[in-house]
């Protein structure tokens, strides 16, 4: 009966290093989780952050672009309206030009012919 006794107390003890070994690896594995979790637990909270600076930006980029457009649109208009201008005073000075020119002779002495 030692024997078996003997055995049995072998037993008793490899199963409670095994059990003990199981608790100590679950541990372990508990520990891991709970590092993976903070982990995604700032994660997202960076991802939070993330995503409100991103919609700040995209806004502030919408804004910029409208504004830009806008520029983009005045100085076509102003630059047009120069051109305009441009070519008024180009023909302004012609007419003036050719206005003079006949002031200039209509008011030469006439020559007398012989």
């Amino acid at each position: 009966m030692t024997q078996q006794a003997a055995a049995l107390q072998t037993y008793n003890n490899e199963l409670v290093k095994c059990i003990e070994d199981l608790c100590s690896k679950r541990e372990e594995l508990n520990h891991q989780i709970k590092q993976e979790d903070e982990e995604k637990e700032r994660l997202q909270h960076d991802i939070r952050i993330l995503s409100e600076k991103l919609s700040r930006v995209n806004e502030s980029l919408a804004q910029r672009l409208a504004a830009r457009a806008t520029f983009d649109r005045t100085i076509a208009e102003t630059e047009a309206a120069y051109t305009k201008i441009l070519e008024s005073s180009q023909s302004l000075l012609s007419v003036l030009k050719q206005e003079a020119g006949n002031l200039s002779k209509a008011t030469e002495p006439r020559r007398k012919d012989h």
